[in-house]
């Protein structure tokens, strides 16, 4: 059964198709993050772009006013790390290098969660593979534009990612735990089964795709020259490898103890490529100077540590630490739960570490979108980017804050009036969806008691029935 969409996103997904409305939100606090606050501020948005900021400002005959009095205005949610929208598994766990499969043929743009996610101010994800290779799969950044199609939630000009992962959750699928109870045969183990052998995989993936792109270098030379060389055979594997040396992929990469963090640093480094960001990076502080040196972003948890081995020795210090040693950090969901407060998150690094309203806020924001290399687009309130904007009824980093309104591209994906003004009949409409369902189910279980009664051959049987 199809979920349902609601009215307010039906009418979102219309205006998508139309072109963006010219839209003036008038008398906010505007938390631009990167420009200062605007307190009884104004934002004009024209062809999905931010066109004005300020106290004063005019808007055309044609402009839907947007009355904010006594509300906050701040750029929409940036999530580093997502795994929403992934229909089916998020892991392809066989082989050690997945680098060939693409989440990007997995986008569901039905997933309910979605719409929960635009509900809590989220506007933008990053959705990646998962952890259960040394290197896993293709990356993409989506823009969460319910009742679009998959490609066009796509976030047009970001660069792709791939997802790396070390310690417990690769070398864990390489030693599958054994189930006792269990007459089969015990699973196939998988290399690596330790944590060199992460590092190894890693090491490997990466002599083999500079040999191939050495071959492809050799062929376009000779084909330069004149000749009429065989191309190379295209490896599917090696491919999005050669882009992370070109930099034309960002390698975003699941970590948690700082021996293995420096570790993957050095193996970038002797191969000749960046890491972009580190994903949960929950030891990050005892290398933060090292993470800092190397240019390397910082995603991660505001306050999770102990659930896993590898967890034991977080703090949830981490992300102030990280960010006074000079590391670019954010907070990430890893949940599509944990994606609807983002802004809650944030605000626990003002009590953990003591950072300011701005650098709280910068942490789901600005700081996102400069490790997905689009803060030029998004991230901030700023004349010339997307009008990508959230209004909430209060400060956002305050624990009672709703998020009434979230614009995408200057289009309105979520209203929280009309979606409650909208539940009702919802309700109804699916009620009488279940009703018929269960006659159906009704119908079908009589019919196959008739059908078992006819076909039964003793008394016995057709007195059980």
């Amino acid at each position: 059964m199809r979920r349902l969409i609601p009215i307010a996103c039906a009418i979102a997904m219309l205006a998508g198709l139309s072109g963006a409305e010219t839209i003036l939100i008038r008398n906010a606090t505007v938390l631009t993050v990167t420009k200062g606050t605007v307190q009884n501020g104004s934002v004009l948005v024209e062809n999905g772009k931010i066109a004005a900021i300020g106290k004063n400002v005019s808007a055309p005959a044609d402009a839907t006013i947007v009355d904010a009095t006594g509300k906050y205005l701040m750029p929409g949610i940036i999530d580093c790390h997502s795994h929403t929208a992934i229909e089916g598994g998020v892991n392809e766990g066989t082989v050690s290098d997945s680098s060939m499969v693409n989440i990007k043929d997995v986008i569901d743009p039905e997933d309910i969660n979605i719409y929960r996610g635009l509900a809590g101010g989220l506007t933008v994800s990053n959705v990646l593979h998962g952890s259960a290779n040394a290197v896993g799969g293709q990356t993409i950044v989506i823009k969460l534009r319910w009742g679009k199609t998959a490609r066009e939630m796509l976030f047009e000009g970001a660069t792709p990612g791939i997802k790396f992962a070390l310690g417990e959750n690769p070398k864990r699928q390489g030693y599958p735990s054994q189930n006792f109870f269990s007459q089969g045969p015990a699973p196939e183990r998988r290399f690596p089964g330790t944590r060199m052998g992460v590092e190894e995989v890693i090491r490997e993936s990466f002599t083999d795709a500079k040999n191939y792109q050495a071959e492809w270098k050799q062929y376009h030379d000779a084909v330069a020259r004149g000749e009429h060389p065989i191309p190379p055979r295209k490896d599917l594997r090696l491919e999005p490898l050669v882009e992370v040396l070109e930099g034309k992929r960002y390698v975003h990469a699941h970590c948690y103890r700082s021996d293995e963090i420096l570790m993957l640093l050095r193996v970038a480094d002797e191969m000749g490529f960046k890491i972009r960001t580190l994903q949960h990076v929950l030891e990050g502080y005892k290398v933060a100077r090292e993470i800092a040196e190397h240019g390397t972003g910082a995603s991660t948890f505001s306050d999770w540590w102990a659930y896993k081995i590898e967890a034991y020795d977080a703090t949830p210090y981490n992300a102030a630490i990280m960010t006074r040693k000079g590391v670019v950090v954010s907070l990430n969901s890893d949940s599509d739960e944990l994606q609807r407060h983002l802004n809650l998150e944030a605000a626990k690094v003002m009590r953990y570490g003591g950072l300011s309203e701005t650098e709280a806020l910068a942490m789901v924001t600005i700081n996102p979108a400069k490790q997905l290399g689009i803060d030029n687009q998004v991230g901030s309130i700023e004349v010339g980017k997307s009008g990508d904007m959230v209004l909430f009824d209060k400060h956002p980093l305050d624990y009672y804050s709703k998020v009434q309104k979230v614009w995408i591209d200057g289009h309105d994906y979520f209203d929280r009036d009309k979606d409650l003004e909208t539940r009702p009949e919802f309700q109804k409409k699916k009620k009488a969806l279940e009703d018929k369902l269960k006659v159906a189910e009704d119908t079908g279980t009589r019919q196959g008691k008739r059908n078992a009664s006819n076909a039964a051959s003793t008394p016995m049987i057709e007195e059980n029935q």
